[in-house]
């Protein structure tokens, strides 16, 4: 008894989303089909945006970074969890574990922050458009983009710092498909109630105070142009309705698990699948169904790698084949 006591925790099971092998088949080509159409429509947007040179403007630019977080935030964690779907072990190495818990809080803490240069630039546009140009300019957007990933970093590297140093010796199973913290923390056979308190501070001030600028930078934005005129109100609520079901989609699970008293909930698998998997596959889909420019410039990509060439654009080899 005292060796197992004594033992350390080499991997972690994954309950996953459900114990049914009826369900498994079906999870595993459903959520298959999500991941390509997460990669390919993410993907689609970042060729639009280097690509096209109408596209080049600092909402793009953001926009086409957004889908890069997209694609790793949905890449973490979503190819083991597909292939855990056709395997009866669904096992993860304790430095799996680790890697799984750094990059979510990564991409996770990097979207935030990226969400706010979002609403900070539709601010300087719709709030002060003459001097768009020049607030937003390629080293503010640039800057922008770097400090996303920064906060990211030290997001997740104060997270780590908080439970690397938990002794595992014990029970090593995680109701989840990926290593989410809270569930890992409850894990350690040590006293881990100081590290909950960490943990839930760190996020919560990161959650919190990016959702309140967002919140804030939205309610100035529609206090502006609500005094302007109704048309200018109307087009304001068309550019932004977009930001804002991003935000309500992302944050609403993040604050829920991290943010509140450190409990698991069964429910708790189901709101990370909306910020791992749901939110990225809507990102593309909202932005590009409610952007003119943008379904142009992807109409402009479809036509030119996905329609067949006509007769007249064939060499005179493959036009003489046809008669």
């Amino acid at each position: 008894m005292d060796k197992i006591n004594d033992s350390v925790v080499s991997e972690f099971v994954l309950l996953g989303l459900s114990g049914s092998q009826e369900l498994q088949l079906f999870f595993f080509v459903f959520f298959s089909a999500l991941y390509i159409a997460i990669v390919l429509g993410n993907l689609l947007i970042v060729i639009a945006v280097t690509s096209d040179s109408s596209l080049h403007s600092p909402m793009y630019f953001l926009l086409g970074n957004l889908s890069f977080f997209d694609i790793c935030q949905a890449s973490f964690a979503t190819p083991k969890m597909i292939a855990d779907f056709l395997s009866e072990h669904k096992t993860i190495s304790f430095s799996g574990c680790i890697a799984q818990i750094f990059f979510i809080h990564l991409f996770t803490g990097g979207e935030m922050v990226l969400l706010v240069s979002m609403a900070y630039d539709r601010y300087v546009a719709i709030c002060k458009p003459l001097h768009y140009t020049i607030i937003m300019n390629r080293s503010v957007c640039t800057a922008l983009v770097m400090i996303s990933w920064a906060v990211g970093l030290v997001h997740t590297l104060s997270q780590l710092s908080f439970t690397v140093n938990l002794a595992f010796c014990g029970p090593n199973e995680v109701d989840s498909f990926f290593c989410d913290l809270p569930r890992v923390v409850k894990l350690a056979c040590s006293d881990s109630y100081i590290t909950e308190i960490l943990i839930v501070v760190n996020s919560g001030i990161l959650s919190l105070s990016t959702f309140s600028l967002l919140v804030s930078s939205y309610a100035i934005i529609f206090v502006t142009v609500w005094l302007k005129s109704s048309a200018a109100m109307a087009k304001a609520f068309s550019t932004l309705a977009a930001h804002i079901m991003v935000v309500v989609l992302f944050f609403g699970p993040c604050i829920f698990i991290y943010v509140w008293p450190f409990t698991t909930y069964p429910v708790d698998k189901i709101l990370a699948i909306f910020y791992t998997v749901f939110t990225p596959i809507l990102n593309p889909i909202i932005y590009t169904l409610r952007n003119r420019d943008m379904k142009a410039v992807m109409g402009k990509i479809a036509a030119r790698y996905f329609r067949p060439p006509k007769i007249s654009a064939m060499p005179l080899v493959a036009r003489i084949s046809f008669h």
